[in-house]
């Protein structure tokens, strides 16, 4: 069976875009077809200034909204990534392998080092070797394929570049991974600003619907939301961001193709509330579900502990051998 790995990052509340994006396909396809592995990669996190208390609870929050959204621990592996060590361990092998070169061609570090540099903050080298360690999250349990959307690509790809590059050097111990693509809303746009990204982690939230959001304010997000300076109707990314980005929307939640659904509509009011509409009911067993979970947190730190344990055992024996390729004592 087909293994994958895949995690959410805990910088900031879950969105429409992380649910339409990665969460749904990870409960109704992914966990049912394949050995999944589902982590809130929260070491991730520590690459820019946080608050550990607003981390903590930004990380049991993503856990709950994971299996809130679906995942079912008889069926998959849900686990917090610094509950097990095996990925700090490999990824200091995998720094040993890749080059500096490399990794300051990342898109992200580029673009979140300069945002820091503006800022007047200094950049943390976690920033520059995060890769690394994302790519160990991947290699340490043999991951055959990565669901990730479009801004994470290059990093599947490096991580292909490191097991590959390993293998060569020390013998063959890394299944070399591939990366794999919604076909429908991989990459859902901000609301008021179409070019960039629903992002959590983001400042302003007048263009982010939240998966905890209410109905109200979902509603008021979208029919906010930023259309274009023509008045057709039409699925356009180049021409029509703004109008694309909530037929994609609207197309992920109710299903049918965007150039489609752009035929049925003849304004921008009209859409934006049956996108609204259709939103607001797509989220509305998350955000029931996640509260009877959040009233119940002892069922979610045993999922968790289980979870750590089992991925623990299937991490453990990869990256001993990868220590032991690399040529170092194995431990009494």
């Amino acid at each position: 069976m087909t293994r994958i790995f895949s995690g959410i990052k805990p910088t900031g509340h879950a969105t429409l875009g992380n649910y339409l994006g990665a969460m749904r396909r990870w409960a109704e396809v992914d966990q049912h077809q394949s050995d999944a592995l589902f982590s809130v990669v929260d070491l991730h996190a520590l690459t820019v200034e946080h608050d550990p208390a607003r981390l903590r609870r930004l990380s049991r929050q993503a856990a709950t909204l994971m299996l809130a959204a679906g995942l079912d621990p008889a069926l998959c592996t849900l686990f917090v990534q610094s509950h097990v060590v095996e990925h700090v361990r490999l990824s200091y092998l995998l720094e040993c392998t890749a080059t500096d070169g490399e990794l300051r061609r990342m898109i992200q570090y580029k673009e979140k080092g300069a945002q820091a540099l503006a800022a007047g903050r200094s950049v943390r080298v976690s920033l520059l070797t995060y890769p690394v360690l994302m790519a160990a999250d991947i290699l340490a349990y043999g991951t055959d394929e990565v669901p990730v959307g479009d801004d994470q690509t290059q990093h599947v790809e490096l991580t292909r570049d490191l097991a590959v590059r390993f293998n060569q050097r020390y013998g063959h111990t890394f299944t070399v991974p591939k990366a794999t693509h919604p076909q429908v809303a991989a990459r859902v746009m901000d609301l008021q600003d179409p070019a960039s990204k629903m992002g959590k982690s983001h400042d302003a939230g007048a263009g982010i619907v939240y998966l905890l959001d209410d109905a109200d304010q979902v509603r008021k997000k979208i029919m906010r939301a930023v259309t274009d300076s023509g008045r057709e109707v039409e699925y356009d990314r180049e021409r029509s961001p703004g109008v694309a980005n909530l037929l994609e929307i609207l197309s992920a939640c109710v299903g049918g193709n965007p150039i489609d659904l752009a035929g049925v509509y003849e304004s921008y009011g009209v859409l934006k509330r049956d996108v609204a509409e259709a939103v607001v009911e797509l989220l509305r067993p998350v955000r029931e579900r996640h509260a009877e979970l959040a009233s119940d947190p002892g069922y979610v730190d045993q999922v968790l502990e289980e979870g750590a344990e089992r991925a623990r055992g299937m991490a453990r024996p990869r990256v001993d051998a990868a220590y032991a390729a690399f040529g170092l004592l194995p431990m009494g």
